[in-house]
């Protein structure tokens, strides 16, 4: 498998097929959601796009970057997340770089996003779909950011069939400079064990499939065919 590793400013034009990779923390807190029973994603351009959406949908629920605010229901960790029942709602999610990282690809013939919770599943799918060429879009630290490079560099070796060991990219997660914001407050609207929960390898048996739906980029779980 041809793998490409591009920061978001990098994307000068569309793949056929993009794997956008936020470790800390937008699509761990994605993988969550579904964990808690969403039904879908809708990625928001803006958070006044987010509260639009919201003001229109009273019943979805809205969350974003950062401590919380008026108009938004929760806040991007999985942390806090993962205590609410979201059994069949729409959530509507805002980040400073996941969300940004997918809609930059929103034309591309296939687009997953991705974790380490489920950097398994969506190697598998890459697999059955028979994917040749992929371009992993690393979404932090303007394409820099280790974390979301480690992941993705994992998954492309899942992807492309090769036994990997996942213990060094996951050091190099935990030793990144965004879990050391995390560890050390820097970063609001966070929880203890929001590290931990980013770094915890194939905890969800699905991938994460986004595409176009009336003009909106829609995210929604993909079930594994050996989960």
């Amino acid at each position: 498998m041809d793998a490409r590793f591009l920061g978001i400013a990098e994307l000068v034009e569309v793949p056929s097929v993009a794997v956008v990779v936020d470790v800390m923390r937008a699509f761990t807190v994605a993988a969550w959601a579904f964990g808690q029973g969403a039904e879908k994603i809708v990625l928001a351009e803006s958070p006044d796009e987010a509260l639009a959406l919201k003001a229109r949908h009273p019943e979805w629920v809205a969350l974003k970057d950062g401590p919380p605010a008026p108009g938004f229901d929760a806040v991007n960790s999985p942390g806090l997340l993962r205590s609410v029942d979201l059994g069949g709602r729409t959530v509507v999610q805002k980040t400073t770089a996941g969300t940004v990282g997918a809609l930059a690809v929103k034309e591309a013939s296939l687009v997953l996003c991705a974790g380490f919770v489920v950097a398994e599943a969506t190697a598998r799918f890459l697999r059955t779909r028979g994917c040749d060429s992929v371009t992993f879009v690393v979404t932090g630290e303007d394409g820099q950011a280790d974390e979301d490079l480690a992941c993705a560099q994992y998954i492309a070796r899942r992807a492309a069939g090769a036994g990997t060991d996942a213990a060094e990219f996951l050091r190099r997660a935990g030793e990144s400079r965004a879990a050391t914001e995390l560890a050390e407050g820097v970063r609001e609207g966070a929880h203890p064990d929001d590290i931990a929960l980013c770094l915890e390898l194939d905890r969800f048996p699905f991938a994460m499939v986004a595409s176009l739906e009336d003009s909106l980029m829609v995210l929604r779980p993909e079930p594994s065919a050996a989960a």
